[in-house]
């Protein structure tokens, strides 16, 4: 039976990359962690686990998220402690105390991570061996397509060895698993189709070839789907620009249908889990 691999990147409204710089700190109120019984009961319906991505502010604001996820037999993993890009400047230096305040807080559960705005790239490769440091086990920040955000369109799609000097594909001496999300073509192009916007914006029925495609190459398909574009009740809409309007809410209303259409044509585990029984 093929396994496919679902991740919850556990946000808040002003997280977003398009959003996050037009809401000022007094604006910062939290409302989507409220929608967490909603999105738990979407994978109960289907009897599934998932890996939550979370960022850590989230968990400083309300400790008894984590109790929610991991009795519900879901993952924690990690998301960086604000939702900031791992490649801005700077972010490197306080990574390794974003880590250890992470594992704090979530008694050392964390074994994975993926960087906001799938922001691993050459810039910011020496997150790895801090990863490694913190005995982390795997992440999943490659996106083997380019985007105008991010993307690493040589890499490979199936699970492989990461290291710090080579993102792309299997290094024998690599510790640490990279998950790449998943991708499809369109007119001859590679495009992300792994959830987020690309879920909401593109045919079902294209997803689900993708799916199908990884499936007959035993591949996992890796999926990805933002807490906020499950709860669009608790996501406020604020002014931007046209086309980050667009990519922000477009067809949000619809993301979890469509999230739960998937669930109900194919198997998803949780990466942990991925990792135990095939790895």
């Amino acid at each position: 039976m093929a396994m496919n691999i679902l991740g919850i990147d556990f946000e808040e409204w002003y997280h977003p990359e398009l959003v996050k710089n037009h809401v000022k700190a007094d604006q910062k109120i939290p409302k989507v962690f409220k929608g967490i019984d909603k999105i738990l009961d979407l994978l109960n319906k289907h009897n599934i686990s998932a890996t939550f991505f979370v960022v850590g502010e989230i968990l400083q604001h309300t400790p008894e998220l984590m109790d929610k996820i991991i009795s519900n037999d879901h993952e924690i993993a990690f998301h960086t402690m604000h939702h900031d890009r791992i490649d801005s400047l700077n972010f490197l230096n306080s990574f390794d105390d974003e880590l250890k305040e992470f594992q704090k807080i979530t008694n050392n559960k964390s074994k994975g991570f993926r960087a906001p705005t799938f922001s691993l790239n050459e810039k910011s490769s020496s997150i790895i061996k801090m990863l490694e440091k913190h005995n982390y086990i795997y992440d999943s920040s490659i996106m083997p397509a380019k985007t105008s955000m991010y993307g690493n369109p040589n890499a490979d799609k199936k699970p492989y060895k990461i290291t710090s000097e080579n993102l792309e594909n299997n290094s024998e001496n690599g510790k640490l698993w990279e998950f790449p999300l998943m991708v499809t073509k369109l007119l001859g192009k590679q495009i992300p189709a792994a959830g987020g916007f690309y879920l909401r914006t593109l045919p079902s029925h294209m997803i689900k070839n993708a799916i199908k495609k990884y499936e007959k190459e035993h591949m996992p398909a890796c999926f990805y789907v933002h807490s906020w574009e499950l709860t669009p009740e608790l996501m406020p809409r604020i002014p931007l620009s046209k086309k980050n309007n667009f990519i922000t809410y477009h067809n949000i209303e619809k993301t979890l249908p469509k999230l739960d259409q998937l669930l109900l044509s194919f198997n998803f585990t949780s990466f942990q889990k991925y990792i135990d029984n095939n790895l």
